[in-house]
């Protein structure tokens, strides 16, 4: 189990310097759980992104600030802002789940393995799908979906959604004819090649040139 401790904060704390502690200002909010503002470590945080991503389920540990007392909550990783210059984590919500209930989350799409019709030159690849909408119970949410790219042998072959294999328990109710991956044409540049008629050049060269001096004039 992915565990992360978190600590209850107010609105009185100050959000720069709970940042510049090394901590990152988050919230709680869901089944059973009030609204809760609270900050994690960053350090420990970003472990827990590594392993956990945005799909898979985090056991929450709140304490209070003299770590008298303390609440342990089943949550997933709703929301986060990151800073848009050096990305990372600068707010995060989490959202307390039902472990015995399904939810809906999406996950990436990761593509192993290689093309062969792209490796033998006949096309290029596509990949038009990069995340995928899932359901399952929380314990059976996967990190991601795998897509094998091995399959795509030849000009035009695609891979649609109804080609994933899914881990056991997990479903998607996406359109199971939405492409993932295909092998398209590889377009040509096309070259010009219409001889420049350099007559017609000079001659309109000479036509801006009289019109200059007449101005001048």
């Amino acid at each position: 189990m992915n565990t992360l401790t978190a600590i209850k904060r107010s609105k009185a704390d100050k959000l720069a310097i709970i940042r510049s502690n090394g901590m990152i200002p988050a919230v709680v909010y869901g089944v059973r759980v009030e609204n809760t503002m609270i900050s994690v470590s960053s350090i420990d945080f970003e472990k827990i992104l590594k392993v956990a991503g945005e799909s898979s389920t985090i056991l929450l540990e709140i304490t209070d600030r003299d770590n008298k007392e303390s609440t342990k909550v089943d949550v997933l990783i709703h929301d986060m802002q990151k800073d848009p210059i050096r990305g990372f984590p600068t707010h995060i919500d989490f959202l307390a789940i039902d472990m015995n209930k399904k939810v809906e989350v999406t996950v990436p799409v990761e593509f192993i393995g290689v093309a062969p019709a792209e490796k033998e030159g006949l096309g290029i690849l596509v990949k038009t799908l990069h995340e995928i909408e899932v359901e399952a119970l929380p314990k059976d949410l996967p990190h991601n979906v795998s897509v094998d790219l091995s399959v795509l042998k030849a000009l035009d072959a695609q891979i649609h959604v109804k080609d994933i294999v899914l881990p056991k328990g997990v479903i998607t109710n996406v359109d199971p004819n939405e492409v993932v991956a295909l092998i398209a044409p590889i377009k040509e540049e096309v070259i010009d090649e219409t001889p420049v008629d350099l007559s017609a050049i000079e001659v309109e060269k000479r036509g801006k040139k009289e019109e200059t001096e007449e101005e001048k004039a």
